[in-house]
C-alpha cells in the first residue's frame, strides 16, 4: 500500500447479522435483480416445469407449446391458493387450481373459470402474474421485478468470453444441496479470493498457484478472472489429471485455465477445460444459505462407457465443505460484540468491488 493510502475495509456486522438489512436486501438483490434460477435443459418438453423459490415467493417455470420458457409467481387469481406444490414435474396441457378449479395455459393465459359466467367477467384480465424470464447459452435467469436491461445487457462481455465453453450444450452429471449457516455475502466473498487457499486448501493448492490470478477489472453485474495450472496439472480433478476430452469449443488458450466468476447477485459460475461447475445461492436467513452445487459435462463425454465424474466430484465436494465450514467461523466471529470491520489487502480488491456493490444497490433500493 502505498504511504499514506487509507486501508479498505470490510463491511460492518449488520450487513451480516440484521434481520431488517436481510428482508431489504432479498428485494434489493433477488426481487429487483437478474437471479439464476436453473437451466433450460431441466424442461425440454411442453408441459414440464420446476419451481423456484424467489425472495420468499414460488415461481412456476415452465414451456408451452410453442417452445417458450413462461415464468408465473404459483398464485391462482380466484382466491390466491398456491396452485403447484410438487417441485417438479409436468403439467397435462394446463396449470390447475386444486381449490375451486380454475385453469391456466401454459403461457398464463386463463382458460376456465367455473361459476364465473356473470357479466363484466373478462377472462382475458385474470392471467397468471408473469415474471420475466430469458436466457444466457442455458442458464435460465428470473427478474420478479421491472427489469431495465436484458439478461444478456446484464452478462454483458461474459458473452464473448465464455461462448467457446458452448454452455448450453453441457449437461447435469449430479447436484449436491448444502445448508451453511453462513450469510449470502460471505459466501461470495470466500469464492472471490484464493489467499485462504494454503491453508484451507492443500489439495486445490497443489493444483494452482493462489497467488496467480489474472482478475478481470470489477464490474457492475460480475467479479471474477482466470487461474492457471501448475506444472503438469491438466484440470481440478482429486490428482490433477483429466480423465475427459477438452470441451469441443476450447481453444489452446482456455485449455488451460480456470474461469471463476460471480455473477450478481447468486450465480457463481466455474469454467473447466472439461466441465462446467454452477453454484447458486438462496439466502434464507441473516445466517443461513442453501448451497445448491451442480456439475455438468458434454453429453458426448457422458455417454462414453468408461465416463467418469467422481474425480471431479470429490474434489468439488471436498474443497466445498471446506469452504462452507470457515464461512461459518466468519459468520460466528462476526456475530461477536468484538467484530470491527478490518482491513482489506490489496489482493482482496475484488471483494472490496462486491461490498461497494452490495452498498450502491441497498442505497437505490431505499
Amino acid at each position: 500500500m502505498a504511504s499514506g493510502a487509507h486501508p479498505r475495509f470490510t463491511l460492518s456486522a449488520k450487513y451480516f447479522i440484521d434481520p431488517a438489512l436481510f428482508r431489504r436486501e432479498l428485494e434489493v438483490f433477488f426481487w429487483d435483480s437478474w437471479v439464476y434460477a436453473g437451466r433450460a435443459e431441466w424442461i425440454t418438453r411442453p408441459g414440464e416445469y420446476f419451481l423456484r423459490d424467489v425472495a420468499g415467493e414460488s415461481i412456476i417455470i415452465t414451456r408451452s407449446q410453442d417452445d417458450v420458457i413462461h415464468a408465473f409467481y404459483n398464485v391462482c387469481r380466484h382466491r390466491g391458493t398456491r396452485m403447484c406444490t410438487a417441485s417438479e414435474g409436468t403439467f397435462g396441457g394446463a396449470v390447475q387450481c386444486p381449490y375451486h378449479g380454475w385453469k391456466y395455459g401454459l403461457d398464463g393465459r386463463l382458460l376456465g373459470a367455473p361459476h364465473m359466467s356473470e357479466a363484466g367477467f373478462q377472462r382475458e384480465e385474470y392471467g397468471l402474474h408473469k415474471v420475466a424470464a430469458e436466457l444466457w447459452d442455458g442458464h435460465l435467469f428470473l427478474h420478479l421485478g421491472r427489469p431495465s436491461q436484458t439478461i444478456l445487457e446484464h452478462v454483458g462481455s461474459l458473452r464473448a468470453r465464455f461462448a467457446p465453453w458452448r454452455m448450453e450444450e453441457l449437461r447435469l452429471q449430479n447436484r449436491v444441496v448444502y445448508t451453511v449457516s453462513a450469510n449470502w455475502k460471505l459466501i461470495v466473498l470466500n469464492f472471490s479470493e484464493c489467499l485462504h487457499c494454503p491453508l484451507l486448501h492443500p489439495a486445490l493448492n497443489q493444483l494452482t498457484d493462489y497467488l496467480g490470478a489474472d482478475n478481470e477489472a470489477p464490474c457492475s453485474s460480475y467479479i471474477g478472472g482466470c487461474m492457471g495450472f501448475r506444472p503438469g496439472v491438466e484440470t481440478m480433478t482429486t490428482d490433477g489429471k483429466r480423465r475427459r476430452d477438452y470441451l469441443p469449443g476450447l481453444g489452446e488458450r482456455d485449455r488451460k485455465l480456470v474461469a471463476y466468476y460471480a455473477i450478481y447477485p447468486n450465480l457463481l459460475l466455474s469454467l473447466h477445460p472439461d466441465y462446467m461447475l454452477v453454484h447458486s445461492l438462496w439466502p434464507k436467513a441473516p445466517n443461513q444459505t442453501e448451497i445448491v452445487c451442480e456439475w455438468y459435462f458434454h453429453p458426448n463425454e457422458i455417454a462414453k462407457p468408461d465416463f467418469v465424474a467422481n474425480d471431479v466430484i470429490e474434489f468439488w465436494d471436498s474443497t466445498n465443505r471446506e469452504d462452507w465450514h470457515v464461512s461459518e467461523l466468519s459468520q460466528l466471529g462476526i456475530q461477536s460484540r468484538a467484530y470491527t470491520p478490518g482491513p482489506y489487502s490489496d489482493r482482496e480488491s475484488l471483494l472490496h468491488a462486491f461490498d461497494q456493490y452490495v452498498l450502491g444497490r441497498l442505497e437505490m433500493g431505499l
